[in-house]
């Protein structure tokens, strides 16, 4: 079978050689005040990207609390994830997402000059553009900077699905060339997939696999905090035709999937780094952190599926 690294030349390789295939969305770590964690966010930024783990970190993203952080410290974020990946040859993506497009430009401007290896950019949240207005955001940010562009595609948080003919118009330009996927429409992605070469990444934990199976090359993933040597299996498993064993990975990796949502997924990262030792910090208002019972039941899930240890009897 064809390996995602044999794409070749295709247009759907652009994606794999510009971002990799395994990302994780990375919480930003804040200290015990609510500050910027700056050594916390190199230190957890190179644990994810451990041999056999993530290809890089997306960070400034939903999960990295990107509305509750300044412009500053999204720059902070930046460099601190670069100095811990760069001479591995890990990449850093920046989510530059707002509401205004000017506000976008700005923060992938800075994204470029301080390090970043690409872009992530969602639609414009909560003035619910037309299409036509979500292509002409895209396209502005795109024309930018150099770095190549993944989109962000999920209603559920910004009021508004990316429709197949917006993706198809704003694959025409060349730095655009992926699309993280949450939506949920494995239908509507199969025929952009079928009409672009756009190179899509699952966006949804608990669709990693059906996503791979109509062309996906890869995840932007949440439970990736815990799990990304499986996820890199569940992948490797898949690409060289080993379907069953994907399939299992995929069913054990589901109470982990469930736990990482049952509240909000910064909260729930940070309560599960915490268990581990790892930075993390408390989350920042309008989010809360995980109370007694919710914590108990995350880290059920996470023995469940293999994470922690179970508890003694």
């Amino acid at each position: 079978m064809t390996t995602i690294e044999n794409f070749g030349n295709s247009a759907a390789s652009k994606g794999y050689r510009a971002f990799g295939s395994v990302l994780t969305a990375m919480v930003t770590p804040f200290d015990r005040h609510g500050g910027l964690d700056e050594f916390g966010a190199e230190k957890l930024a190179a644990w994810l990207t451990q041999d056999g783990w993530n290809d890089g970190v997306v960070v400034n993203g939903t999960t990295g609390e990107s509305v509750t952080t300044s412009d500053r410290e999204k720059i902070v974020m930046i460099e601190s994830a670069k100095r811990a990946l760069e001479r591995r040859g890990k990449k850093v993506i920046a989510g530059v997402g707002a509401g205004d497009t000017r506000h976008s430009v700005a923060m992938a401007e800075a994204a470029a000059a301080h390090g970043a290896d690409g872009l992530l950019v969602v639609a414009p949240y909560y003035s619910r553009p037309t299409q036509a207005g979500i292509l002409q955001h895209f396209r502005a940010i795109a024309d930018s900077t150099p770095l190549p562009v993944m989109l962000y595609d999920h209603p559920g948080r910004t009021g508004v699905a990316l429709e197949p003919d917006t993706l198809a118009a704003a694959a025409e330009h060349p730095r655009i060339i992926a699309v993280k996927d949450a939506k949920g429409d494995l239908e509507a992605s199969s025929w952009v997939m079928r009409r672009t070469y756009l190179s899509y990444y699952s966006g949804d934990d608990a669709l990693n696999l059906p996503l791979l199976s109509i062309g996906a090359v890869g995840m932007v993933s949440v439970v990736g905090h815990l799990v990304g040597d499986r996820l890199r299996s569940l992948l490797d498993h898949y690409s060289n035709g080993r379907i069953g064993e994907a399939l299992a990975l995929h069913r054990e990796l589901l109470p982990v999937c469930r736990g990482m949502f049952r509240a909000p997924a910064a909260a729930s990262v940070k309560a599960a780094l915490k268990s581990l030792g790892l930075p993390a910090g408390p989350v920042r208002s309008p989010l809360v952190d995980l109370d007694q019972h919710e914590t108990q039941a995350l880290l059920a899930d996470m023995t469940s599926t293999g994470v922690l240890a179970p508890l003694p009897a």
